[in-house]
């Protein structure tokens, strides 16, 4: 008489067909394109003096690091985006 047996014949076997790999390829995801215009957060160590300084004029202190950044980078100087509401006037209309 013959009898079953719920085991596999050799484990081994049976372990590796377990985790063998897939044959499809996982999908890529899809990543939205990346305007000029989004923020990034970052974590960024500035010497105590140079925040002070910044942040003496009040809110909007980062957005004029970045617009002092953007600067010495070269990438254009401080948009309407740096600017507070009372440096905001006719002149700087385009």
């Amino acid at each position: 008489m013959a009898t079953s047996t719920r085991r596999p014949g050799d484990p081994f076997k049976a372990a590796e067909a377990m985790f063998k790999r897939s044959a499809k390829p996982a999908a890529e995801v899809a990543r939205a394109p990346v305007s000029a215009a989004a923020r990034e957060t970052v974590s960024l160590r500035i010497d105590r003096d140079v925040l002070d300084h910044f942040q003496a004029d009040g809110p909007g202190w980062q957005e004029r690091i970045n617009a002092a950044l953007r600067n010495a980078a070269g990438l254009g100087g401080a948009n309407e985006v740096g600017k507070r509401p009372e440096e905001l006037d006719a002149s700087n209309d385009d």
